[in-house]
């Protein structure tokens, strides 16, 4: 049970990088992560039965990443629909 918890938080923690790039101000960096966190942390806490908690401890570590990301640490090269 352990191994899958920390396998579901490796997850939400790369899912919050890598999506953690949206916005450009520091305030929407932060909330947009808050709440992609916030539903995969959920998702992840129903598994294990405690979707409040998940949520919880998902937003925060959302937030924690979109915050402190800058918009140039995260490039995923040209969007296709520019090219």
């Amino acid at each position: 049970m352990m191994k899958r918890m920390g396998m579901g938080f490796a997850a939400l923690a790369v899912t919050a990088l890598v999506l953690s790039g949206c916005g450009n101000s520091v305030g929407d960096r932060g909330l947009s992560g808050a709440g992609i966190g916030a539903a995969g942390g959920a998702v992840i806490g129903a598994m294990v039965g405690a979707p409040l908690v998940g949520a919880a401890i998902g937003a925060a570590a959302g937030a924690t990443v979109g915050a402190v990301t800058s918009p140039s640490s995260v490039n995923l090269g040209k969007p296709i629909w520019r090219e």
